[in-house]
């Protein structure tokens, strides 16, 4: 449903994965994951996750009302690896036949030569007709981004990586008193 190639997977790049469906097909009732730390946060290493302190993909998927299901058994992280490993011994000689060599020309060509082909041949008709997504018509930019808590100074200021702006109650406060 969307495939892309990123310097480093993230929060970022599975916003977009999700944006990318969400857009094209609607939403989704669940995902089944890896436990990767943008997906959930695991107090002990190899152990459950914690479904209480979110990530902030996880905040989305609830936002989304999606349900994030955690790969624990072996299974299921088998079946993971055994499609990256199709994907990673499939797309470097392909990439090199169609003379790609960088990033942005990569991501063109998956999504308009490769996918569609990748579907064609890999893709299993469903069992009933119709689909399992539904039209999603909210404001999916303002759930698929980085939200953090911050608070108002004394003085109307809020302090983000060592910078300080005046909050927009201030600002807003200021503006309309004038």
């Amino acid at each position: 449903m969307s495939i892309f190639l990123v310097e480093q997977e993230g929060t970022a790049s599975s916003f977009r994965g999700l944006s990318e469906t969400i857009r094209a097909h609607g939403l989704f009732s669940s995902l089944y994951t890896d436990r990767g730390s943008h997906y959930f946060y695991t107090p002990k290493a190899s152990g459950e996750v914690d479904k209480a302190r979110l990530t902030q993909v996880g905040r989305a998927f609830g936002q989304l009302r999606i349900e994030h299901i955690p790969s624990y058994t072996p299974q299921g992280r088998g079946r993971m690896e055994r499609v990256w490993q199709t994907l990673q011994g499939r797309l470097p000689p392909l990439l090199r036949q169609a003379g790609i060599g960088d990033i942005a020309s990569a991501n063109r060509w998956l999504a308009e030569v490769y996918m569609g082909a990748h579907n064609a041949r890999f893709a299993v008709e469903p069992a009933g007709e119709g689909t399992a997504f539904i039209p999603f018509a909210g404001a999916l930019d303002d759930i698929l981004c980085i939200e953090e808590e911050r608070v108002v100074g004394h003085d109307n200021t809020v302090r983000y990586d060592n910078a300080c702006c005046k909050s927009r109650k201030a600002a807003t406060a200021t503006t309309s008193s004038r």
